[in-house]
């Protein structure tokens, strides 16, 4: 069973790791839908993402779910055209969002596989990428994270493409808010609250009432569970943004009547958000875990990798957003005749410093630097180098 609550040994085990870059993304874009070919050329050139990395296929595009079989046959078309080294998707489409019972990004993750999908609400095949791997089962298998680049137009996928370039090395000093509801089937979530807010001494936490959640203005991320979120177009979410509700259906993404769609987050200025596709039960490992998406996030990893990072059995959720925005991390920069280290750390680390003759390397070790929680700017004690990393 993998460990949801036990959150001290599971932040321990997440490090600082090699960012996901634009030449280990693959665009899929649907060439029968004209708003996919705008999305997919706007996103591959805003981002620099490889021309030989976008990968043009014919599906259809006017309904929620594509069959098994169509999902087969277009994967299959998918991983053939791939070039080396892609690490991960996106996907430059609203619709569908499904495949057969699986959500779209998890079947383009793991290819189709029904041991991701519940029977009577129950437990899932686990995802190796949760937490890095950190107790996971023998069998759990390693995905590569797609997210949909989503939205209800052209133009408001265009606006989350440009939050997510806006925010990269911002080092946003904004809050995370972590929001508990009277809806006590949703809010099962609060139960991480508490030991959450303890353990990231990196990031501004505010575990409130939903009451006392409106009209925040520095919003950095946002948690809760509830069918409709109240007060949602009082808050500004800073570039970058995580946001997220769970509830039963926030993955149907369009002309969902019963409950609050997942896009309605990216519509009132987040990022990036998350929502299931079928009845999932409210199993905590079915829905991100906040403390693991935003210790992930503040040490430096992408969006997509965050939250794919954050959730155990990823199956029925599909996840939208920009998946590149990185605004934390490490970099090195030189002015002045002299080296700096910037940084955002969760919890603190150790980092080794590298240099070498130029940016290709080869890299050596020459010391170390103690970065402490939370953002920080240091010099470094190197001379001369032609280029300097920190690991």
């Amino acid at each position: 069973m993998i460990r949801i609550l036990c959150l001290l040994s599971l932040l321990l085990a997440i490090g600082h790791a090699h960012a996901l870059g634009p030449a280990e993304l693959a665009v899929i874009v649907n060439g029968a839908d004209p708003d996919s070919v705008d999305i997919a050329r706007y996103y591959r050139e805003r981002r620099g993402i490889p021309e030989a990395n976008v990968i043009t296929v014919n599906f259809p595009h006017d309904r929620a779910a594509l069959t098994r079989g169509e999902f087969e046959d277009l994967y299959r078309d998918v991983e053939r055209r791939l070039p080396p080294g892609i690490q991960a998707f996106a996907l430059a489409w609203t619709r569908p969002w499904r495949a057969g019972c699986m959500s779209i990004t998890s079947a383009f993750a793991f290819g189709y596989d029904e041991s991701f999908c519940s029977a009577s609400c129950g437990p899932t095949r686990s995802s190796r990428f949760y937490n890095g791997g950190v107790h996971a089962p023998e069998d759990a298998l390693m995905p590569r994270p797609a997210m949909l680049l989503a939205g209800e137009s052209r133009q408001q996928v265009h606006q989350l493409i440009d939050r997510g370039l806006a925010s990269d090395f911002t080092y946003p000093k904004g809050s995370v808010y972590l929001v508990r509801t009277e809806d006590a089937a949703r809010n099962v979530r609060a139960v991480t609250f508490d030991q959450t807010v303890q353990i990231i001494k990196g990031l501004h936490f505010e575990n409130v009432p939903a009451a006392d959640a409106q009209g925040r203005q520095d919003v950095l991320g946002y948690f809760t569970g509830a069918v409709r979120v109240p007060g949602l177009d009082t808050l500004h979410f800073l570039p970058g943004a995580p946001a997220d509700h769970l509830t039963s259906f926030g993955g149907q993404l369009l002309d969902n009547k019963s409950q609050m769609s997942a896009l309605e987050w990216l519509k009132a200025g987040a990022t990036a958000s998350y929502g299931t596709v079928v009845e999932p039960c409210n199993h905590l490992g079915k829905f991100p875990n906040p403390a693991l998406l935003m210790n992930a996030y503040a040490n430096g990893e992408t969006l997509i990798e965050a939250y794919w990072r954050s959730v155990a059995w990823p199956g029925e959720g599909v996840f939208i957003g920009e998946p590149l925005a990185r605004p934390f991390g490490t970099r090195t920069v030189q002015e002045d005749g002299a080296w700096w280290v910037e940084a955002h750390t969760a919890a603190g680390r150790r980092a080794v410093l590298e240099v070498a003759p130029s940016i290709v390397g080869p890299y050596r070790a020459v010391g170390a630097a103690m970065l402490p929680p939370g953002y920080s700017r240091q010099k470094l004690p190197v001379r001369s180098a032609g280029a300097v990393r920190v690991r």
